[in-house]
């Protein structure tokens, strides 16, 4: 799938996810999220939600809070994509589309890995945000993840095992920052 996902990524797109400033949120998360949706789906993505997918953090500055919106902004001419891209924002469902769930659940994929990779992605998400002082990042991380973990569910599909293993990530990750 790695060739697949390699060959449907324009140059412009690539770029964006090589800026030197991130460490989680490059081409490798990109095509993870790629990835997942063509397993679930196969090798043709609906037109809208592979845009929105190949363009959902194509804006990333950990100092900004509107990163969403700029890359939704960047999909001019599909209402769609850009609606798919503000759901990230927070992770919750605007409607009840399919596309929707599909994206979410792909984006937080990297929630329910093994341990040991959730770990290097708790660790490269603390790169990425190295502005912020120790004290202030572990507070700000553990309301994240908190906020995760009073959802009645993580993910929108049908994946029992995976949401076990995020729950038990995000749990280890905040007794981690509250020690």
């Amino acid at each position: 799938m790695s060739s697949l996902t390699r060959a449907v990524i324009p140059p412009e797109v690539l770029a964006r996810y090589a800026e030197p400033h991130r460490r989680y949120h490059t081409v490798r998360h990109l095509r993870a999220v790629l990835g997942a949706l063509h397993r679930w789906l196969g090798p043709e993505l609906p037109s809208s939600l592979r845009t929105a997918a190949l363009w959902h953090d194509a804006v990333y500055d950990p100092k900004a809070h509107d990163n969403e919106e700029q890359s939704a902004a960047l999909v001019v001419g599909d209402p769609r994509a850009a609606l798919l891209i503000l759901a990230t924002k927070r992770h919750e469902l605007l409607d009840e589309g399919e596309d929707m769930r599909l994206l979410l659940d792909a984006d937080l994929w990297i929630l329910g890995a093994a341990p040991r990779a959730y770990r290097r992605y708790a660790a490269l998400i603390r790169q990425e945000y190295t502005h912020v002082p120790d004290t202030a990042y572990r507070a700000g991380r553990a309301a994240v993840l908190e906020r995760f973990l009073q959802r009645p569910r993580l993910y929108f599909g049908p994946f029992p095992e995976r949401e076990a293993r995020a729950r038990e990530n995000l749990a280890a990750e905040l007794s981690r920052l509250r020690t």
